[in-house]
């Protein structure tokens, strides 16, 4: 009889107050309630009910199921405070439960609090204070959270869920802790079902084998691969990869960049740069290309050796670093550059070989032959010796009276470098000689022509200073006058100054330094704060709302104080 009488109360309390309410607001349904009280002091025109020893008080809106220990029902306002092991249910999927919550009816916003826990079928989301804005299908928090699926843990400062897509966005201090690796980022949005990250703030991904830093990005957490595009920096077996657009995939252990690339080798301390080029790491090595050049950093910044070519490859472990330089090489050292077709580098022992009309400048001196060697000290790091290998032939131009080119060529030329200063070359076999002579005071002595087996140049000053003949020589000093012209240049003469590498710039060639890059397509911030507008920000607690208004006050100018005299 009493929960009768108590059922007819509630019906005649719904007239009464039905037509006091707009049309298109829905009430909020009293479904079970007990133990039915008043308290005008604390709760005006609320009606208060509580579980009995048979069930807990039921609530239903629109789709949604509350129940809880007690209710405070405010049924004009279309209002209700739910105490006590709460229960809300929304459909099949949505489940939260905490130990208070206040609900508007109007606007189907739920304020939870003291425990919560939101639940969508494969993910747990648990805050101390919750927002669940039912009519949007969105829920935030501002003051820590935490969700975890099936792949991660995931923590944010301040979180909003969109239960429809089923994304989270996350801003300050996010954090994601997976068996494989840990995330750390500023702002961040995360997929429940696809698993997939997008990064709008600086972050960190710390995998095993791997650091990866970016500003904006994507990361598909399940499978450790993605790709950055502002500020992106990866950390990969010894090699720090930057550019403007990275990509990584840790099954294949691969990553690629693309457009104003730099790859730092840590342990060789030597540079790739490049527009396009390819990490593998499981084969420990680079493919760059597009105004690609590699550089060997010295200790000494002017000593640096850069050497470029239309295709780059780096590959070997460290310290085994073989370095390749395909199609229209070229290199540049301070005192020593060159061209050929290709240029074939072993760090281990410290042979460089220019292959295919190859052509060596050292300083004033230019060589040539069918293949040159460089030979380098890998205590000192210096160079140590040179070979030309078949047709040799070393040129330069007469420096003092200008009026022609000392020469000399054979079949092989090997060289010795002293502190990095070319001291002595000799060329062997079928060797020839032509050099311009001069006294003390630079007037011209004669012209050395002079055949013979062997010939050994010493050097200095990067100039010939004495030759000495091996295995009867056959020539002569002749006066300027009795050497006609065209016995002045040996066969196969030909003089290439004008190709001549005088700076590290000159390695590019003009297709090199007029490359189109391509247009790297970035990723849209869906959290633009600035632009967020509409009524729903304004509510209390909103954490994008929150954020304005710490910008607004960061931002607003300060007034500028008033003096006032004192009499």
């Amino acid at each position: 009889m009493k929960k009768i009488l108590f059922f007819i109360f509630c019906f005649s309390v719904f007239i009464c107050t039905a037509q006091e309410q707009p049309p298109e607001e829905k009430q909020i349904n009293i479904v079970y309630g007990a133990n039915f009280t008043r308290d005008e002091v604390k709760f005006p025109g609320a009606s208060i009910f509580s579980k009995d020893e048979h069930q807990q008080v039921r609530f239903e809106h629109e789709g949604a199921d509350l129940w809880c220990d007690v209710a405070i029902f405010y049924q004009k306002e279309n209002k209700l405070r739910a105490i006590g092991n709460i229960l809300l249910q929304q459909g099949d999927s949505i489940e939260m439960t905490a130990g208070h919550i206040n609900y508007d009816g109007n606007i189907k916003l739920a304020k939870a609090w003291d425990t919560v826990v939101l639940t969508n079928t494969d993910m747990v989301l648990k805050t101390d204070t919750l927002y669940f804005d039912r009519e949007k299908q969105e829920s935030y928090y501002n003051d820590f959270g935490t969700v975890v699926d099936s792949a991660n843990t995931l923590t944010s400062q301040i979180g909003r869920y969109y239960m429809t897509p089923k994304k989270y966005q996350f801003l300050d201090s996010v954090h994601i802790d997976n068996p494989e690796y840990i995330m750390d980022s500023e702002q961040l949005d995360y997929y429940t079902t696809s698993k997939n990250a997008y990064m709008y703030g600086p972050s960190t991904i710390t995998g095993e084998t791997y650091t990866i830093y970016c500003e904006r990005g994507f990361y598909d957490t399940k499978i450790e691969s993605g790709y950055g595009i502002k500020n992106t920096k990866i950390n990969y077996n010894n090699r720090i990869i930057e550019g403007d657009s990275l990509f990584f995939d840790k099954a294949r252990e691969f990553a690629s960049a693309t457009n104003n690339i730099t790859v730092t080798d840590t342990v060789n301390h030597s540079i790739i740069r490049a527009h396009y080029a390819e990490v593998f790491k499981a084969k420990d090595s680079v493919f760059a290309t597009r105004r690609a050049v590699a550089i060997s950093a010295a200790q000494e910044p002017l000593d640096s050796l850069y050497v470029h070519g239309d295709t780059l490859m780096v590959t070997g472990k460290p310290e085994e670093r073989i370095l390749r330089a395909f199609r229209n090489a070229k290199f540049f050292k301070k005192d020593l550059s060159g061209k050929c077709d290709s240029i074939h580098s072993n760090e281990k022992t410290g042979l460089t070989q220019l292959i295919t009309d190859p052509i060596l400048w050292n300083l004033e001196n230019q060589m040539t032959g069918d293949s040159i060697h460089l030979l380098s000290n890998l205590q000192t790091e210096q160079m140590d010796s040179l070979k030309v290998i078949n047709n040799s032939f070393i040129i330069s131009q007469d420096t003092i009276g200008k009026i022609g080119y000392n020469q000399a060529k054979g079949i092989d030329l090997f060289g010795k470098f002293v502190d990095n200063e070319l001291k002595i070359i000799d060329l062997v076999q079928n060797t020839e000689v032509v050099y311009y002579m001069y006294n003390d005071d630079d007037e011209l002595v004669g012209i050395n022509k002079t055949k013979c087996s062997k010939i050994r140049l010493f050097m200095a000053n990067n100039d010939i200073e004495d030759i000495t003949f091996f295995i009867d020589p056959d020539g002569d000093i002749f006066p300027d006058k009795d050497l006609p012209e065209n016995e002045r240049l040996l066969k196969d003469f030909i003089w290439r100054g004008d190709e001549r590498i005088m700076t590290k710039d000159d390695i590019f060639d003009e297709d090199d330094n007029t490359i189109v890059l391509p247009v790297i397509r970035g990723i849209n911030n869906p959290i633009d704060i600035d632009a967020e507008e509409g009524e729903r920000s304004k509510n209390e607690g909103d954490p994008i709302n929150t954020i304005k208004k710490k910008r607004e006050r960061a931002t607003k100018p300060k007034k500028t104080p008033v003096l006032k005299k004192v009499k």
